[in-house]
């Protein structure tokens, strides 16, 4: 340094002691010489460092050194020392001698004060080690009171505090004439750092049992007051300060012995008793240096128990923790002043503000999107500020800073509440009108009935232009609810409607692949519809399922993949691998899902389509049709006209078994008949379906998992099977009885004989009919009606109306008879009736009835028997039992 080479003469005191302070005490001392006390702390640590072993822990700025345990280690030796050292602080008002104090109890070399000068010499705190051997680190703390800080309290209370948290014994300094002042003893100093120390390391003292010595130096005791009464006095103050503490809950029954023990002592005046004080000063250094003394003062209940080696991590941590503490922040009388106008003022320009949000709240508050909200709230946020600013300037500093930054906070709360009302109302309609939007543009953009394919504008389109749109007004509300200066941003909202965006999305995609499934299943069918309905109506005519499967379901499934493709794709489905679950087990892709869920779709609709076809009904149809085509018909598609040689019974049974085949054929989709056989007799899509996993049954990854593929062939089961055997075997039956009945018809015919007999024995007859008009045309009416039923095979019928007019003939005959008899014969109306048997009633039939109305006459029912034999005999012949017995 540029001084370092000087001769700067000692300087005194004030006391008669001596000590160099070097450079940066010498130009401290010149008047006029006016050195920021920034740059002369620097200047003292400096020196220090390179002159001697002291070390400024703690700077006038505040900050902590970082060498304190190099100091520990290196320069003082201790870093060896384990719990074997002590720690000694002193604590006084500014130019009272401490300094000097510590000098002379532990030999080392502070420096102290120019009395020429009268100013401060110690700024922040110092440590050194005691000579001679002693395992002391000594800390001189910078004086209270100084006029240097002026009103700025705040680092005498956090160095009082931290001497206070970290010395085992606290020298308290002061002149004799302060002893009973509370200002000028630092009573009220005092006061707020045993305060603080027991909030923040009380409890850490009490359980660990130490404390700390108070002693309490007397300086220029002169007077005849015994040093007895002053400690008294001491006392008294100390117990009266303990007893006014606010002490935590766990303490409240603590005592000042407890916590601190306390001990004096005075010294003569250093001027103008200058051996006495050198003799007393000597005998006070015993109670600091002699282990054996009865005085000693390091004694084992103040340990701190902190190894040395851990000293200075010890104190950094304890520094840190006094400085972070806020009870140490007293104000000052200009600063009281200046946070009570400030709050004035900012009380009555904050009131204009709420007014307005108070007015608008109930509206946001209620779902609304206020459009003036951002103008109106802004302006008198603005308003509040300046309103504030003008008057609130002239007053401190620091204060209007603090106060008009608390101000802007609170306007900015309170707005901001009401803002992001606002805003959630724009996200939560932002989303709901996108989901709405989106929904009825993509179910009005797919006229699927009014022939359009549904593919006409892709989700991606539709979807991504509604986004923008809802985006971009979401953006313009929040921008009319930000300011240049506002501490808000809306970015957590935004990202928030990002997020119900990208889940509506979903949804909506979802949806609509949903949608579009639905609409291509039923397409499918449409498709399929034809096919299946061509196919199983004609059972016999080719492969059957061969076809439905080949040109039905492989060509309709084929072309609505081909559709789906195109629908994924503009909805943005891409392709990769799938997610995976809860349970960790990776899931196919979704894609591959929705074109899985399709296949199932389409063939779900074809099950659908073939149940319908085999239907009960359906499939007697489909049977009797193919007994039909077996029986009536020939090779060639003409009706059979059965003739006394033709093997009818051959024939039917070989009808009979072709159709009965059909039924097991009818009753299970033959899914087999899909695999491609060779050559040319597949379709295209049938080998696509086999690349896609048809190649083995069940398909192998075609359909979704967990789908029973095999429950879907079965078409009819087999108890309907055997019941619809059994009908259709009755229905052979009658077929096959109708078919005989014709042929007993056409074999029967007039022998020769009788023709001749007719012609000579009715030759008369017929020549009156001949020559006879009347007689010429009823005989053309009857033999034409008997040719004409003849032709048609209605003598059948025929037969059977005649019995029955014989029949109602007779009854009606019955009646009239029974009628007479009860007019010509009255009395016997009260005969008893006589009893008739079920069996009686039962051949009797409709004429009983008849006869119990005529009044009970018993009359033998005329039957057809009896009014016309040749038609009762002629039905009879027509009976299925007469076609039986002839063939």
């Amino acid at each position: 340094m540029a001084l370092s080479n000087q001769q700067v003469p000692s300087l005194d005191d004030g006391n008669g002691f001596t000590t160099g302070t070097g450079a940066a005490g010498a130009m401290a001392a010149v008047p006029g010489n006016r050195l920021s006390r920034s740059r002369q702390s620097q200047s003292q640590s400096r020196l220090a460092s390179a002159n001697s072993t002291r070390l400024q822990v703690i700077d006038d700025e505040q900050r902590f050194s970082d060498r304190l345990a190099d100091y520990m280690g290196d320069r003082w030796r201790l870093g060896d020392a384990g719990f074997d050292y002590n720690v000694v602080a002193v604590f006084g008002s500014q130019s009272t001698g401490k300094s000097t104090l510590l000098n002379r109890l532990f030999g080392t070399k502070f420096d102290v004060m120019d009395d020429a000068q009268r100013q401060q010499t110690t700024r922040g705190i110092w440590a050194d080690r005691g000579t001679d051997g002693m395992r002391v680190v000594i800390m001189d703390v910078e004086g209270t009171d100084g006029r240097e800080r002026g009103e700025n309290q705040d680092f005498e209370r956090k160095s009082a505090l931290f001497s206070l948290a970290v010395s085992e014994v606290l020298i308290v300094n002061m002149w004799e004439h302060t002893v009973g002042l509370y200002n000028g003893a630092n009573m009220g100093l005092l006061k707020t750092v045993m305060e603080v120390n027991l909030q923040l390391f009380g409890g850490q003292s009490a359980a660990g049992g130490s404390k700390t010595l108070l002693y309490f130096v007397v300086r220029d005791h002169v007077s005849q007051t015994p040093l007895e009464n002053l400690a008294r006095t001491l006392e008294q103050d100390m117990q009266r300060i303990w007893d006014s503490l606010s002490r935590p809950a766990e303490l409240q029954d603590a005592r000042l012995a407890d916590f601190f023990d306390l001990r004096f002592a005075s010294l003569p005046h250093k001027t103008l008793q200058p051996e006495n004080f050198e003799k007393r000063a000597l005998q006070l250094r015993t109670q600091f240096t002699d282990r054996q003394s009865s005085g000693y003062v390091f004694r084992t209940e103040y340990k701190r128990r902190v190894p040395a080696d851990g000293f200075a991590h010890y104190a950094a941590a304890v520094w840190e923790k006094v400085v972070s503490n806020k009870d140490l922040d007293l104000p000052t009388q200009q600063e009281l002043l200046a946070q009570y106008r400030c709050d004035e003022i900012a009380a009555a320009a904050v009131v204009p503000f709420r007014a307005c949000v108070e007015e608008l709240r109930p509206r946001v508050e209620g779902g609304a999107i206020v459009e003036e909200l951002g103008s109106r709230v802004l302006g008198e946020r603005g308003a509040a500020l300046a309103a504030f600013d003008e008057q609130a300037v002239r007053y401190h500093g620091d204060v209007y800073a603090k106060r008009r930054a608390a101000l802007v906070q609170t306007l900015d709360g309170e707005l901001y509440s009401l803002f992001l009302n606002q805003v959630k109302n724009a996200s939560s309609r932002a989303a709901s009108s996108f989901a709405s939007d989106g929904q009825r543009a993509l179910e009005s953009g797919k006229g699927e009935e009014n022939g359009d394919d549904g593919e006409s504008e892709s989700f991606a389109a539709v979807v991504g232009g509604i986004r923008r749109r809802v985006t971009k007004w979401f953006a313009a509300v929040c921008a009319q609810l930000t300011a240049e200066d506002g501490a808000w941003s809306f970015g957590s909202e935004a990202r928030n409607l990002e997020m119900q965006l990208d889940a509506a999305a979903e949804r909506l995609r979802v949806a609509e692949m949903e949608r579009a499934v639905k609409q291509l299943r039923r397409r499918a069918r449409r498709a399929m519809a034809d096919v299946v309905a061509e196919r199983l109506n004609n059972p016999t005519q080719g492969d059957m399922w061969a076809a439905v499967m080949r040109d039905g379901f492989a060509v309709a499934v084929t072309r609505a993949e081909d559709a789906l493709e195109r629908r994924m794709d503009g909805a943005g489905i891409a392709d990769g691998a799938g997610m995976a679950d809860a349970e960790g087990q990776q899931q196919p892709p979704q894609r591959t899902v929705l074109a899985r869920r399709l296949r199932r779709g389409v063939w779900e609709e074809l099950a659908e389509l073939l149940r319908e076809e085999v239907g009960d009904q359906m499939v007697l149809l489909k049977l009797r049709n193919a007994l039909e085509d077996g029986f009536r018909y020939d090779d060639n598609g003409l009706p059979r006209v059965w003739k006394p040689s033709d093997d009818i019974d051959a024939q039917f049974a070989a009808a009979r078994g072709t159709a009965q085949a059909l039924l097991p054929k009818l009753s299970r989709i033959d899914a087999a008949s899909l695999k491609p056989a060779g050559g040319s007799s597949s379709s295209a899509a049938a080998m696509a379906l086999v690349r896609r996993g048809w190649a083995t049954l069940p398909p192998a990854g075609f359909f979704p998992p967990g789908f029973d593929f095999e429950a879907t062939l079965t078409l009819v089961s087999p108890v309907r099977q055997r019941e619809l055997a059994k009908r259709f075997a009755r229905e052979a039956d009658a077929l096959y009885l109708e078919a005989k009945r014709a042929m007993v018809t056409t074999q029967s015919h007039v022998p020769a004989w009788v023709l001749v007999l007719l012609v000579v024995l009715g030759w008369n007859e017929a020549m009156a009919i001949l020559f006879n008009p009347l007689y010429l045309v009823l005989a053309a009416l009857v033999g034409g009606s008997a040719f004409v039923i003849h032709s048609l095979g209605l003598w059948g019928p025929v037969v059977r109306s005649a019995n029955g007019v014989a029949a109602l003939a007779s009854d009606h005959v019955h009646a009239l008879l029974v009628e007479a008899v009860n007019r010509t014969e009255p009395a016997a109306q009260a005969a008893p009736r006589r009893r008739r048997s079920p069996r009686q009633l039962s051949a009797s039939g409709g004429s009983a009835s008849a006869a119990d109305a005529a009044g009970g006459i018993e009359l033998e029912p005329l039957g057809a028997d009896a009014l016309s034999p040749s038609l009762s005999s002629a039905s009879a012949s027509a009976s299925p039992s007469a076609f039986a017995e002839s063939g």
